[in-house]
């Protein structure tokens, strides 16, 4: 059932109208559809004239079907406005389950991973779609590259070089529907080619190390101290690393290290991983260039925007070395994200990316800096320790482990309003392992750091 007049309301609607072909039937018909929730409340229905063309009947057949239902309080009529679906109380009559209330987010967000969503250049990436939607041909409507629009990539291939330092190329790279993603790829990919077994750096994150169990791989932990992993304790032929700011411990590995972790990968013909998931976010000093630049042949680069913009975007990609890119592009389905991927690519050409990630850096120092200051006081009462380096949106604290522990902490913050995670479901190995929570501090919107802080506080200091 369509009205597709210019004004009309525009309606598709599958009816079930088998009874009489009748005034009465029509209102059965609609009634039914009210009732299963097809039809909700204040859904404007076509005009007259217009269901009564699609159902091929005559438009007294639709008026009186509209006035009867009007009477029975299924339908709201009024002078002047389109006619509407009613809001009615449910008596039992419909077999749809009740909605499930939506789960209201905390107050006072401090968990990880988030960027301060509220800080999205709005105006920015309009523009870009606008611009965009303007000027693409309409070839660029159809499902695409399965590597992406090559307008990104090409960007994409020079920003990473001067901002990363990564050796890469148009080609070479593969736009994916967020790390996620690109880590199922890889997995199955290398998985076809015999790699059973993949290590991850201990702590990391268990939503990655089980994508990667998912694929069939065989899954290990491998310890990380303040230099980055314990490469003499790997022992698979694929290492997933975070070597710029290894999440969640925030340390950044050292020369010598990434140094013996690409041998390593070399004499035993395996490959590094290397997820840069915020390498733009330094503070202290220039960032830390990319584990890939140093050996493009054995390291898999994979980025993403979910820090830099925002996670509902899904955008990533990898950047690989040439021997792996058909293997892994013969995984992925064409299609995606193909308008916001286009966008992307113009805020990059435009320099507004680069503005955004300034001005989130600045804010994000400004709120690092913040939260030390404030946890100066607390940390000689309860021996608490700020763990890594100046950088990331995130900070883990090490408790003691004489003092409250992570469920405590977790239960007293949610006490408050507060949401953050704890340390503990990070570790590969959980035996003996000290605990922590991981604060996200770019998480809130700016007008709430300020008072969420003074809960988080208050959690940790009650």
């Amino acid at each position: 059932m369509t009205d597709p007049r210019p004004g009309s309301a525009g309606l598709d609607l599958h009816l079930d109208w088998s009874g009489r072909p009748d005034s009465s039937g029509l209102a059965e018909a609609l009634r039914t559809a009210i009732r299963d929730g097809r039809l909700a409340a204040g859904t404007r229905v076509p005009s007259t004239r217009a269901l009564a063309r699609d159902l091929g009947v005559a438009r007294g057949t639709v008026t009186r079907a509209y006035t009867q239902l009007t009477a029975e309080g299924f339908l709201l009529s009024r002078q002047g406005a389109p006619t509407t679906v009613a809001e009615r109380l449910r008596t039992g009559e419909s077999s749809a389950p009740p909605a499930r209330p939506a789960p209201h987010p905390p107050r006072w967000d401090f968990r990880p991973g988030r960027p301060d969503l509220s800080s999205f250049p709005r105006k920015d990436w309009l523009s870009a779609h606008r611009r965009i939607v303007r000027n693409m041909p309409a070839g660029d409507l159809d499902y695409g590259d399965p590597q992406g629009p090559l307008e990104l990539r090409e960007v994409l291939a020079d920003y990473l070089r001067r901002s990363r330092a990564v050796d890469t190329a148009p080609d070479r790279l593969i736009v994916c529907n967020g790390y996620s993603e690109a880590l199922s790829l890889l997995s199955r990919a290398l998985l076809a080619q015999g790699t059973g077994s993949v290590d991850f750096e201990d702590p990391s994150l268990p939503q990655f190390r089980d994508i990667a169990a998912s694929a069939g791989m065989r899954v290990r932990g491998v310890p990380v101290d303040d230099q980055g992993i314990e490469v003499q304790r790997l022992r698979s032929p694929v290492t997933v690393v975070t070597p710029a700011h290894q999440y969640p411990l925030g340390v950044t590995m050292r020369a010598q290290r990434r140094s013996a972790l690409i041998r390593a990968a070399r004499s035993a013909g395996g490959l590094i991983v290397e997820d840069d998931y915020d390498g733009e976010f330094r503070f202290d000093r220039r960032p830390v260039g990319s584990l890939q630049g140093m050996a493009p042949d054995v390291v898999i680069y994979a980025g993403t925007a979910s820090k830099s913009l925002a996670p509902a975007l899904r955008i990533a990609w990898l950047a690989l070395p040439a021997r792996l890119v058909e293997p892994v592009r013969a995984m992925k389905l064409p299609g995606g994200h193909g308008f916001d991927q286009l966008a992307l690519a113009e805020m990059l050409r435009s320099g507004a990316y680069d503005q955004h990630v300034r001005r989130s850096r600045n804010t994000y120092r400004s709120r690092r800096e913040q939260l030390l200051r404030a946890l100066d006081g607390l940390r000689a009462r309860h021996r608490l320790y700020p763990a890594g380096i100046s950088a990331g949106l995130h900070l883990t604290l090490r408790l003691d482990p004489d003092g409250p522990g992570e469920r405590e902490i977790l239960t007293r913050a949610r006490a408050r309003a507060v949401e953050l995670e704890a340390l503990g479901p990070h570790w590969v190995n959980a035996q003996s392992r000290p605990p922590g929570v991981v604060i996200g501090y770019a998480a809130p919107a700016e007008h709430a750091f300020r008072p969420g802080l003074a809960a988080l506080l208050d959690a940790l200091d009650p």
